[in-house]
């Protein structure tokens, strides 16, 4: 997966856009809500116009109107949906940031929970990813930082930001998850 990683000073930003196939996967969510609506928006100018009742259509008109919602905010979901990860040295922390539209919701973590960065590989030999992921002690859950479909990009970023952030990143591709294989950068 494509990302972009940005340092300003002491502070590094991860974005993780939506991949496309999630963007397309909203195109039918999204055209299915507009139809519903767009019939609702003609049976109310029908209705205000004096062709019709809105008592006899209000039933359809709720109920289109409620299809309508219930199909198109998750095609807007996934139309706007991206998470990044702010890495602040200066205030110690860790801010992971899910946002689709104008909706944030934010995950506070401390940066002193973490020592090293780790490669690891899902283990399926037909489409192997590559994740980059923020590691702490036993019991601190593993940050997903970033994804990639060749070894060496994914090397290429953990050195890069272990670098940054003077953390050692290790390879733990193709070992089990307890297993210490080594420095990427060695």
């Amino acid at each position: 997966m494509a990302g972009a990683m940005t340092v300003d000073g002491r502070i590094v930003r991860i974005d993780r856009p939506m991949p496309l196939v999630g963007r397309l996967l909203s195109l039918p969510l999204l055209a299915a809500s507009f139809y519903l609506l767009w019939n609702v928006a003609l049976g109310l100018r029908q209705d205000f116009s004096g062709f019709g009742r809105l008592a006899d259509d209000l039933m359809p008109v709720l109920v289109f109107t409620g299809l309508g919602l219930l199909v198109g905010i998750p095609g807007i979901i996934l139309l706007t949906f991206r998470t990044f990860v702010v890495l602040n040295e200066t205030l110690r922390q860790i801010v992971i940031t899910r946002q689709f539209g104008p909706l944030n919701f934010r995950k506070h973590r401390d940066l002193a929970d973490y020592h090293f960065i780790s490669m690891t590989d899902d283990d399926d030999p037909e489409l192997t990813t590559y994740d980059v992921n923020l590691c702490g002690n036993k019991g601190t859950e593993p940050i997903t930082l970033m994804s990639f479909t060749k070894r060496e990009e994914a090397s290429r970023f953990a050195s890069e930001l272990g670098r940054v952030l003077n953390l050692p990143a290790r390879d733990y591709v193709g070992t089990e998850p307890d297993a210490d294989n080594g420095d990427v950068t060695s």
